[in-house]
């Protein structure tokens, strides 16, 4: 008889920044660029990985007090300069997207990156295509992990947010974003969790790299049989 068994998802909203692309280096570079106008300390990697997630209108008033809108021009300046010489995809994913697109499953990104930014980004890549709709920061009502997002990159294709609908990300805001909205949260990155680092979001689903998630949503599509 078949076992049951996770099916395959109709639907995949995926992070952008270091879930499909390799942005550590550009966002480290635009923050630095950042403090140094203020005077303040500068980043290393570590804190950079640790600090950054939230879109920048969730973020940068608790960083920069009255002057954020300040720091948010000057950040956005310096990103521009610098965001497509940058422009690396991560290792397998573009022919990932290729093959979910090949098997009918609904893709889209759901970024607390402008969405300019983000859709230039995918344009320049040759991915806009891919996606169903491509969903950055401020483009809907509220940013990750608020829901918002999740129900803007979903409209009009007619699947809501639920079981079959899979949100993939690298940080703790993209599971909870996952979580808020009733989608599976899926975690996409080489490390593995840290004990205690996602108690409220646990993911489903933790894949090292874009040729894991690809193998398993392939494996998903297989019946299991059994005596």
């Amino acid at each position: 008889m078949t076992q049951a068994k996770p099916s395959r998802p109709r639907a995949i909203l995926f992070d952008w920044d270091n879930t499909l692309v390799d942005s550590w280096l550009c966002i480290q570079e635009s923050y630095n660029r950042t403090f140094r106008h203020f005077g303040m300390a500068e980043w290393d990697m570590a804190e950079t990985r640790a600090n950054v997630a939230k879109s920048l209108r969730d973020s940068f008033p608790s960083m920069f007090g009255d002057r954020w809108e300040e720091a948010r021009e000057v950040f956005y300046r310096s990103f521009e300069d610098i965001h497509l010489s940058h422009l690396r995809p991560l290792p397998g994913a573009a022919a990932m997207l290729e093959e979910f697109v090949a098997h009918g499953i609904h893709l889209g990104v759901v970024s607390n990156k402008m969405g300019d930014y983000l859709r230039t980004e995918a344009e320049i890549l040759g991915w806009t295509g891919h996606f169903g709709r491509l969903v950055g920061a401020t483009d809907a009502a509220a940013d990750k992990p608020d829901p918002a997002p999740v129900h803007l990159a979903l409209g009009g294709v007619g699947i809501a947010p639920g079981p079959d609908v899979w949100f993939v990300g690298d940080s703790a805001v993209d599971l909870k974003c996952g979580v808020n909205s009733g989608c599976v949260p899926v975690l996409l990155r080489p490390e593995a969790p840290e004990p205690g680092e996602f108690a409220d979001c646990r993911p489903l689903y933790h894949l090292a790299g874009c040729g894991e998630l690809a193998g398993l949503v392939r494996e998903l599509a297989v019946p299991i049989s059994g005596n």
